[in-house]
């Protein structure tokens, strides 16, 4: 893995208490959608016990000229320092590292299972997907509490106009306390919603992104419908 120092370019929220972060990204860097990478904080003003380095997946896709990484804002001292760094501040990276990416048998759905910050790697690879015309058949199933939680919520739905091999289904658990009005699923990810969409639920390669509750409870939705562990890929989010 290659260490780099870039510059923040610009913050934006993409949903409640969520925030994504612009990065240059360094002539020859080169990574593929689904990657990570390590970020330090140089110098800051504080730190605590959970220290200056975080991992965080890439939000944005390889051919563009920004890295991006998006995440929940937690009372830490990192996320603090990272909320309100001016731009132009500069920071470590190192990588890219991991293996989550898009499988190359094009004949084999990839199904995407997902929630709240588990997004980033999927909105990489899904984009990429769009921007290279990718023969792969896509389903992303998108677990929240509100649309309001939600991350690049509306950016993914609007994917499904760019590209007729991609399917988005997107299902709240709380809307009671939301003020947004929801035209999708309610409920959490389950067997009979995958068996919605996918004929054949032995079939795909899945992927899970989330919290470790939510990967257990989504692989063991899987073992129960006949899927082998060859067939699941999964990335843990935690403490975020």
């Amino acid at each position: 893995m290659e260490t780099y120092t870039v510059s923040l370019k610009a913050r934006r929220e993409v949903a409640e208490r969520t925030t994504a972060f612009l990065f240059e990204k360094p002539a020859g860097f080169r990574f593929k959608a689904g990657q990570c990478l390590n970020f330090t904080l140089l110098d800051p003003p504080e730190t605590d016990a959970e220290g200056n380095t975080r991992t965080f997946s890439i939000a944005s896709v390889p051919d563009l000229g920004e890295l991006m990484v998006a995440t929940r804002m937690r009372e830490t001292a990192f996320k603090r320092v990272f909320k309100t760094m001016p731009l132009g501040t500069p920071v470590k990276i190192e990588g890219p590292f991991g293996n989550f990416t898009l499988h190359t048998n094009e004949t084999r759905l990839a199904v995407f299972l997902t929630g709240g910050i588990g997004i980033t790697p999927f909105r990489s690879i899904i984009v990429d997907a769009v921007r290279k015309k990718l023969p792969h058949r896509l389903f992303l199933f998108y677990s929240n509490r509100r649309p309001e939680d939600a991350a690049f919520l509306e950016e993914l739905q609007q994917m499904e106009s760019r590209n007729p091999n991609y399917r988005f289904i997107g299902t709240m658990t709380g809307l009671e306390k939301s003020k947004r009005s929801w035209q999708g699923a309610t409920g959490y990810i389950t067997k009979e919603l995958l068996g919605q969409f996918i004929n054949e639920l032995t079939t795909p390669v899945y992927y899970i992104a989330g919290p470790p509750g939510m990967v257990t409870a989504m692989r063991k939705i899987l073992h129960d419908a006949g899927v082998s562990d060859g067939g699941i890929r999964t990335e843990e989010f935690a403490g975020y």
